[in-house]
This record gives structure tokens, C-alpha cells and sequence, in this order.
């Protein structure tokens, strides 16, 4: 298993680092996530002309066939600026279900778009009763004539508020908690009978519960086949998943130096904080799990190349609770050793605290991937 990355990749993560070092500092981030968006359209546009929008997109598409390594680079440089744009909503999560569900000529129309940065998408599948189970899908839709007419309840839809179209779930056949019976359908996000209510996340980013009261859409916004989006959802979810470890680790990376150098600076009793052999035994333990949690993170994104689809689900499972576990320790020890200041909206380290506990909470929490890995390696 080759983990050398290649002059592109290096030259790529080191062109996203001084974006976010000279573009989107801390009080720059802040103006964003005040404004009316939530995020910078500008930076949007800047990733687009940066190629990253393209990045896992096939070239006849527009695209730059990038991997999963290639995301794993982009979102760990992406973490240490805590961007806000729906990067992962629209271009990792629904852009792998474009390219495993949508057609020739629904990809052709669709891709392009987002390489280009004038299309935002925004997966609405959990809704209120699911707790993260994939499969508890209620919200059903059905044919009349050349129509589907969708009705049902989604929460806590990432970027949707942004997005200009919506990829919604649908039980077109089976029980609610069946795996067979999912569709999935591309809709624009001012079809009549979407109803919004907006709101913002506990890290700054939006996110909205949508209500679907007989919306109505066409034949050609099926993606796939009728009734069997579930295996590219649970893949789409499981890259994700490992999309987002790797914005942890880029997150707790910057922890430990923001933490370091405050204690540099910090001094108590005529000397700096970071003499204390107590602080400094905290701070190399920060630095080993941020380690092993990068090697967990680097680990998945090659192992997402698997044709084998429980082994992706299983190894981004694996992933997403040890990292989980890791992110926790840096993240609250960073917060202790900055004292009452690290928890203030002036010092990003809150900021980074927030965020790291959002990603434990999207797409299954550190209790529900362990509970799901130990499962699946039982029968083993």
C-alpha cells in the first residue's frame, strides 16, 4: 500500500494552506458566517478557479478524477481555516451520488455546473425519526403518469439553505426501514411545496428542515433505478464520513499549535506556561492522537478505492470512532489549557471545538459507528 502522495497532491494541498493562511483568517471567517449566506460566495468561486469543485468528477465531465486521497488533502487543509461553504454537502456527498445514480445526460448536465461553482446541492435523506439509520426512510413518493408526487419530512439538511437544487429521498415502495424501496430524485429548491425553516448549526454553518407537501416533480428527476438508491447512498455517506475525519485531524492539527503557542505566551508565576512538565506531557499527548487519528484518516481515504461495499461502510465506521475518540481528547484539552478564554467567540479555539463536535454528530455519532463496526466484524 503505496503512502507517498504525489508532486500534484503536495503542490495542491500547498496552494489550499495559503489560501486559507491569506484568504480566510479568523476574523475574515467571521464576517462570512454574519452575512446573509453563512459562507463567502467569493471563496466559492476561488475554489472553483482552484479546481477543487472538479476534483473526484470524471474528465468527460468537466471533472479531474480525483480519488479519495486527493479529498482527504483538500479537507484537511480545508480544517484549519474551518471554512464555511457546503464543499462537502454539494461536491463529496451529492456529487457522489450524481456520479453513481444520474444517466449520461443528467451527469452532462449536472457536473459541469458544480465544477464551475454556479450549482450548490444539498442531500435532504435523515428525517426526524431515523437517528442516523439510513434505511428509515417515511417519506414516500408516488407515480401518477409521467409524475412523482413526493411527501414527507427531512431534518437537519446541510447547505440547504444555499443550495439550488435538492437531492430528496423517497420510499417508492417496501416498509419504512427497508433498505429496498429507496429513490432518490433531483429537485430544484423552489419547486412549489418545499417549505424551509432555515437555522444556523452549532458551528456557525446552516442547515434547514424541509416539509414536502405534494411536490410534484417529472419522470427525468429520478436518479437511478426506481427503488434501489439505497447501497449508493450508504457509499456516498461512508466517503463522507471519511471526508470529514480528515477535516478533524487538519482541526486538531491546528489545536496544537494554536494551543502551544499560546502557552509559549501564557506565563504564570514569572514563566511561561509551557515550562510546566505537566502541560508539556498534556501537549505531546494531543500531538501522538492527532497522529495516530491522521494515519486512521489517511487510512480510510486509500481504502475507499474497495469495490467492496459493506468494506467501505465498515472501514468509515472504523474511522469515524477512532478519530472521534481522538478529536475529542484534543479538542477538550485544548480548551483546559486556554482556560476560560478558549471557550470566548474572540479566540478560534472555540470555534474549532464546535466544529470538531458537529463532525461528531453528522452522519452518525462516535456511539453509533462503534455500535455499527463491532456488528459488522462479529460475524467475522
Amino acid at each position: 500500500m503505496n503512502f507517498s502522495f504525489t508532486e500534484e497532491q503536495l503542490a495542491l494541498q500547498d496552494t489550499l494552506q495559503r489560501f486559507v493562511a491569506k484568504d480566510y483568517t479568523f476574523e475574515k471567517r467571521q464576517q462570512f458566517m454574519a452575512g446573509p449566506d453563512g459562507f463567502s460566495r467569493d471563496a466559492w468561486n476561488t475554489y472553483a478557479e482552484l479546481g477543487i469543485l472538479a476534483l473526484p468528477f470524471p474528465e468527460e465531465f468537466g471533472g479531474l478524477n480525483g480519488t479519495a486521497l486527493d479529498i482527504y488533502l483538500t479537507m484537511r487543509a480545508l480544517g484549519t481555516g474551518l471554512t464555511l461553504e457546503p464543499y462537502v454537502g454539494t461536491v463529496i456527498l451529492c456529487g457522489d451520488l450524481i456520479k453513481r445514480l444520474a444517466n449520461a445526460e443528467q451527469k452532462a448536465s449536472v457536473i459541469p455546473q458544480i465544477c464551475d461553482g454556479t450549482l450548490m446541492l444539498a442531500l435532504a435523506h435523515y428525517e426526524p425519526q431515523s437517528r442516523y439509520r439510513e434505511s428509515a426512510i417515511d417519506a414516500h413518493a408516488v407515480r401518477n403518469g409521467d409524475n412523482w408526487t413526493l411527501q414527507g419530512h427531512k431534518a437537519v439538511v446541510l447547505g440547504a439553505a444555499s443550495a439550488n437544487q435538492l437531492l430528496l429521498s423517497a420510499r417508492t415502495s417496501g416498509q419504512a426501514g427497508a433498505e429496498d424501496g429507496i429513490s432518490l430524485f433531483l429537485v430544484p429548491a423552489d419547486t412549489i411545496g418545499l417549505a424551509f425553516r432555515r437555522y444556523a448549526c452549532h458551528d456557525g454553518t446552516r442547515a434547514a428542515d424541509i416539509v414536502l407537501n405534494d411536490v410534484v416533480v417529472g419522470a427525468h428527476a429520478l436518479l437511478g433505478p426506481e427503488g434501489q438508491a439505497f447501497p449508493a447512498i450508504m457509499q456516498a455517506i461512508a466517503l463522507t464520513n471519511v471526508a470529514l475525519t480528515a477535516e478533524a485531524t487538519g482541526i486538531m492539527q491546528a489545536l496544537n499549535a494554536a494551543t502551544l503557542d499560546y502557552l509559549k505566551t501564557r506565563k504564570q508565576f514569572g514563566v511561561a506556561l509551557s515550562s510546566f512538565q505537566a502541560l508539556q506531557h498534556r501537549l505531546a499527548d494531543m500531538a501522538i492522537a492527532t497522529e495516530q487519528a491522521d494515519s486512521m484518516a489517511l487510512l480510510a481515504a486509500i481504502e475507499m478505492g474497495s469495490a467492496d461495499f459493506a468494506a467501505c461502510v465498515q472501514r468509515a465506521s472504523g474511522a469515524k470512532t477512532f478519530v472521534g475518540q481522538k478529536a475529542r481528547l484534543v479538542g477538550q484539552d485544548a480548551i483546559q489549557m486556554h482556560g476560560g478564554i478558549g471557550v470566548t467567540d474572540e479566540l478560534i479555539v472555540g470555534h474549532y471545538f464546535k466544529r470538531l463536535a458537529v463532525i461528531n454528530s453528522l452522519f452518525g455519532d462516535l456511539d453509533f459507528h462503534l455500535q455499527r463496526y463491532s456488528d459488522m466484524i462479529l460475524p467475522a
